[in-house]
């Protein structure tokens, strides 16, 4: 039955059950309507048979109280051209230019054409760059950049390829009695779901740049991939000056982009937060059952055969991967990640190296990824000594 058919059928009912009854009063009883509805729905259905019965709003639009139509169409306009400002600010800034319209009589514009939120003025702006090929103003693209950090605040993260955006966080294991305080520092290839970890007895900004430089970018530089950005929380081993912060210092040396999560929204980080949950459920629920461990280094050969399995034999259901493994992603979807690459756009082809041993020269012009230590190593090598005073103190 339609939604039509559904708003005339009590009415034509009323109508025949009156005329069955022969009494008026005693059909409106019956069905709940006044007499006066009754002679209402009467008169409609003798002047426009049933289709006249069906829901007809008795308001009527007051159009002497609209504004001009002209100034309608100004309102409408300035809600894509700052799609940020509420209706308050609109009337101030409209005010400005010599036109008088309050706040309400905004909202009630809006209203009508179905812009009042922020998001739906969005929507709007987005459908006239669209039509329409128009260049977006500063404030629009402050206004699209805001939106993005909504969603990604909710757990919508922009990930093209493979090195796009790699997410790194730090999860507090638990305590172990010989050994102390466990944390794993977690970094995870948005977009592949590719996995890293590394379990250190402290949590800091060198062991945070130290994860990054003994086990995630000498596999980016395997692959020729490189690692555009990183996503991060608010911690203090991710956030500092960058003059005096090894992880950020790290970061700018690598010429990798650092993101940071929306204040109070750890659902940003939400790709990190769901890889703990499996590996605690998969991997260290298990093994503390079964295994007692004396080191770090017992509990990292476990972990690695574990990340062995994860990224090469589980399938994943990540957004990408379509049940395939991390690593086939991975392998897969690199070729993206090259097409997009600006220096073999330009046809200069960059020359991945990786090397256990430091290069020679001078402290500051060798690489970082040779010169840290992870605050856990009894001996540290004596060529990259050098190199972790200069580059991390």
């Amino acid at each position: 039955m339609t939604t039509e058919k559904k708003l005339i059928q009590p009415k034509l009912g009323l109508l025949k059950l009156a005329e069955k009854l022969g009494n008026v009063s005693e059909a409106c009883k019956v069905m709940g309507y006044s007499r006066d509805s009754f002679y209402r729905f009467q008169k409609l259905y003798e002047d426009g048979g049933e289709m006249a019965l069906k829901e007809i709003s008795r308001s009527k639009p007051l159009m002497k109280n609209r504004i001009d139509p002209d100034l309608e169409l100004i309102v409408v306009a300035y809600a894509t051209e700052q799609p940020a400002h509420g209706q308050q600010r609109a009337s101030n800034e409209l005010m400005l230019k010599g036109y008088t319209i309050g706040s309400s009589t905004v909202r009630s514009v809006w209203l009508r054409h179905d812009l009042e939120t922020f998001q739906k003025r969005l929507k709007a702006l987005d459908a006239k760059v669209k039509q329409d090929g128009l260049l977006l103003t500063e404030s629009q693209v402050a206004a699209l950049e805001k939106k993005k950090e909504e969603e990604q605040s909710k757990g919508e993260i922009e990930t093209h390829h493979p090195g796009y955006l790699g997410s790194q966080d730090t999860y507090y294991v638990g305590y172990i009695k010989g050994v102390g305080k466990i944390y794993q520092q977690t970094f995870i290839d948005t977009y592949s779901r590719v996995a890293f970890a590394k379990v250190y007895d402290r949590k800091n900004a060198l062991v945070a740049a130290d994860m990054l430089n003994d086990k995630v970018l000498p596999f980016y530089q395997e692959q020729q991939v490189d690692l555009l950005r990183i996503l991060t929380d608010r911690g203090t081993e991710y956030c500092g000056m960058k003059e005096h912060h090894s992880y950020q210092l790290y970061l700018n040396i690598e010429d990798i982009d650092h993101t940071r999560t929306k204040a109070k929204s750890p659902q940003t980080n939400g790709i990190c937060e769901r890889f703990h949950r499996t590996m605690q459920e998969e991997f260290y629920a298990i093994a503390f059952r079964k295994k007692l461990y004396n080191s770090l280094e017992q509990m990292q050969t476990d972990i690695d055969q574990w990340l062995h399995h994860y990224n090469n034999e589980r399938p994943h259901s990540g957004k990408y991967c379509y049940g395939k493994t991390p690593a086939q992603t991975f392998e897969h979807s690199k070729e993206l990640a090259v097409a997009k690459d600006l220096n073999n756009l330009f046809g200069q082809n960059t020359t991945f190296k990786v090397s256990d041993k430091a290069e020679t020269g001078s402290a500051e012009e060798q690489p970082a990824r040779n010169s840290l230590t992870d605050g856990n190593d009894k001996a540290v090598d004596k060529t990259t000594a050098s190199s972790t005073t200069s580059l991390l103190s």
